[in-house]
This record gives C-alpha cells, sequence and structure tokens, in this order.
C-alpha cells in the first residue's frame, strides 16, 4: 500500500466514522427547553463537535490499523473476495 493509499484510507474511515459519532450525546434545542425563534427544535444546542473529533481520530485510526494491516499482510484479498462473489479472475497459479 502506497502512503496516498494509506492516507485515502485513513480519510475516508475518519469521516464516516465522523458522521456515525456526531449524533452521539447531542442535545437539541428542543431537548433543553430554549427553542430559537425560526430554527427547528431538532437543531442542536450543545453539540461538542471538538470533543466528537478527537474521538474519531482516536477510533478512526484504530480501525485504520486494523484494515491497512489485513490488505498489507493479505489477509483477504481481491481475488479471495472475487473468487467468492464474481469468479471473473483467474487462480493466482494459473499466472
Amino acid at each position: 500500500m502506497a502512503i496516498t493509499s494509506a492516507i485515502v484510507l485513513y480519510a475516508i474511515i475518519w469521516f464516516m466514522t465522523f458522521l456515525i459519532v456526531i449524533p452521539f450525546r447531542l442535545q437539541t434545542q428542543g431537548d433543553v427547553g430554549e427553542v430559537v425563534e425560526g430554527t427547528h427544535a431538532g437543531a442542536p444546542q450543545v453539540h461538542n463537535l471538538k470533543r466528537k473529533a478527537w474521538l474519531t481520530t482516536g477510533i478512526a485510526f484504530v480501525l485504520w490499523v486494523i484494515i491497512a494491516s489485513i490488505i498489507l499482510f493479505e489477509v483477504v484479498t481481491v481475488r479471495d473476495i472475487d473468487s467468492w462473489m464474481f469468479q471473473r479472475m483467474a487462480p493466482r497459479d494459473a499466472n
């Protein structure tokens, strides 16, 4: 895996994790009871994005290490996935 691939893999994992973490412990204006006129009651009042970004960074790093290890040590390869789902690629020993 090249450095560019590693960075792209981390960025994808980070953003997917961030989108999952954002709604946790979200306090809406309706929950707090202070709805600002002209806004929806479901609009966030307290969301602590900085803390969630740091939490996301840690979780994403752990997931990245696991996934990068699987890719680098070839635990699962593209040929494995192909042989399981599509059978389009020739077996490795046929080359």
